[in-house]
């Protein structure tokens, strides 16, 4: 399954693990990815979704329009 938010679309990014020794190996750094069960009040349904930890602060402001 992707690891993309349903509202925000953060994906993940890439970096490098430096080590003591500046060896550089690549790795991924993950969005804080959760599983939520949003009330939608025009459809009278729950919707799951995947949503990054920003996201639900910005789904509190906006409301669920904004996962159109």
């Amino acid at each position: 399954m992707a690891k993309v938010c349903a509202v925000l679309g953060k994906k993940p990014m890439t970096g490098n693990n430096v080590s003591h020794a500046n060896n550089r190996t690549k790795r991924r750094q993950l969005p804080n990815l959760q599983y939520k069960r949003i009330w939608d009040e025009e459809k009278k349904v729950w919707v799951r979704v995947r949503i990054s930890a920003r996201g639900l602060k910005t789904l509190d402001k906006k409301g669920i329009k904004a996962l159109a």
